[in-house]
C-alpha cells in the first residue's frame, strides 16, 4: 500500500532565506538613498544658504503626525515636513529657515546640520544591520546549496555502486566485458 501524500506543493528548503536576503538588501539600498538624499541637501544648503522666515503650521503629535512649516521662497508658497523644531514651538510661531539657492525645496532649520536628521540617523543604524542580515542570509543559502549538492552527489554515488546489483538489473548479472578478458585480472 502506498503512503498518503500531502496535497501541498513541495517547496525548496531555505525559501525564507532568499526572501530575507532580498528584503534586507532592499532595506539597505533604500536607507542608503534616504541618507544620501539628506546629506546631498545639506551640502547644497551649505554651499549657498539663503535665509528666510517660515511659520509653524503643524506640530508633531503621535506616531503618524509630523511637524510642518510653511514658507515663501522665490515667490512660491512651499511647505516642509518633519523638520527639527524647538521644543517650545507653537502653531503660528515664526522660525528661521535656510534653503539652497538652487533649490527652494531643500530647506532646514537655521543652525541645524541636516534637513531631516531622522533620515540620516535611521540610515546610519539600519544600513549596517540590513547589510549584516543580508550577509547572514547569503551565507545560509550557500550552506543549504552545499548540503543539497552533497546529498545529490551521495545519491549519485550510490546509484553507481549499485549498478551490478540484481534489484537494479532485474535479477540478471551485468554483462559488461573487461578489457583483456579474465586473464587480465591476475
Amino acid at each position: 500500500m502506498r503512503p498518503a501524500t500531502s496535497d501541498r506543493p513541495r517547496t525548496r528548503p531555505g525559501r525564507g532565506w532568499y526572501v530575507g536576503a532580498v528584503l534586507s538588501a532592499v532595506v539597505a539600498v533604500t536607507m542608503c538613498l534616504l541618507g544620501w538624499r539628506q546629506a546631498d541637501q545639506a551640502d547644497r544648503i551649505n554651499a549657498h544658504p539663503v535665509r528666510i522666515e517660515g511659520t509653524v503650521t503643524q506640530l508633531p503629535g503621535g506616531s503618524g503626525t509630523y511637524s510642518q512649516v510653511a514658507y515663501v521662497a522665490d515667490g512660491r508658497r512651499l511647505t516642509a515636513a518633519d523638520l527639527w523644531l524647538p521644543e517650545e514651538a507653537k502653531l503660528g510661531d515664526p522660525i528661521c529657515l535656510e534653503h539652497a539657492a538652487d533649490d527652494a525645496r531643500a530647506v532646514r532649520v537655521c543652525g541645524k546640520r541636516y534637513p531631516q536628521p531622522v533620515g540620516v540617523g535611521l540610515a546610519q543604524t539600519t544600513v549596517p544591520l540590513a547589510a549584516l542580515l543580508c550577509l547572514v542570509c547569503l551565507y545560509r543559502i550557500r550552506q543549504l546549496k552545499r548540503a543539497d549538492g552533497r546529498a545529490a552527489a551521495g545519491g549519485f554515488a550510490v546509484a553507481f555502486a549499485a549498478e551490478g546489483m540484481p534489484a537494479l538489473t532485474q535479477g540478471k548479472r551485468s554483462r559488461r566485458r573487461r578489457k583483456g578478458g579474465r586473464r587480465a585480472l591476475r
